[in-house]
């Protein structure tokens, strides 16, 4: 569901679940982490794209609620991979297409280029489950898209566009049938490029980085809170039964 190509200095991680519109369960995540704590040994940049023309449509939540169930659960294998992508010294280039929905839209806040094609959908819906925002995106958006842009998103937990996901700073760069094309483009630049040189201006460039690992801790104490609270309860078994969540849970 995770493979792997080394090629030309680049290690490209691809999500592999086409059937599930490439929804992430806990051992993708553990994988990925793997694939991205051991980078730095065999290659210049990582790739991090989906298979089938779709990044990810975020996690599995039938596994997910499972794992709620059991406590914590995917949440350490989620943590393991966020942080080994928060600290990857490695520059970063993701492949957005088709759906970027959760997790898919906020891992792109901790990569370093986000090639994106024009019709890609993003959502950050974690408060329509009655959850928080997750690995500091409540950090992070505000201080790249402002305030108002980060309240719209967070706060309302809508389906947003290509051009939103660009104008909050989710996005390097639009493209159509070219997305492929520029991809290939812009890792092979980055391969060629000083391999020391690399990693020491992507740390400059990452000082901030403990105050990030702090807020993503913040987040996380929060978010497994309200994992087991009525309201996200409810939300989840509405979505998995696929009726309308009872509101008054909400009040």
């Amino acid at each position: 569901m995770i493979h792997e190509i080394l090629e030309n200095n680049v290690l490209t991680i691809v999500i592999d679940r086409v059937d599930k519109k490439n929804a992430l369960i806990p051992k993708m995540y553990n994988d990925m982490a793997i694939a991205l704590e051991n980078a730095s040994a065999t290659a210049k940049v990582v790739l991090i794209k989906g298979e089938g023309g779709c990044f990810t449509a975020g996690n599995d939540v039938a596994e997910f609620v499972k794992s709620v169930e059991q406590g914590a659960g995917e949440v350490n294998e989620t943590y393991r991979f966020m942080q080994a992508l928060l600290k990857c010294p490695l520059p970063v280039v993701a492949q957005v297409e088709g759906l970027a929905i959760g997790i898919g839209s906020t891992l792109l806040l901790h990569c370093d280029f986000v090639l994106c094609h024009e019709t890609t959908k993003f959502a950050m819906p974690f408060i329509n489950l009655g959850l928080v925002p997750e690995y500091a995106s409540s950090y992070i958006v505000p201080r790249v898209g402002g305030h108002l842009q980060a309240c719209e998103l967070l706060m309302l937990g809508n389906t947003f566009d290509a051009k939103k996901a660009k104008a909050c700073g989710f996005v390097t760069s639009l493209h159509g049938a070219d997305l492929y094309a520029a991809v290939n483009g812009l890792v092979e630049s980055l391969s060629k490029k000083p391999a020391s040189a690399l990693q020491q201006t992507k740390a400059l460039l990452k000082h901030n980085q403990n105050e990030v690992a702090k807020h993503i801790d913040d987040e996380l104490k929060i978010f497994v809170e309200a994992m087991q609270a009525p309201p996200a309860k409810e939300a989840f078994s509405a979505f998995l039964e696929k009726r309308a969540v009872n509101a008054d849970i909400f009040k």
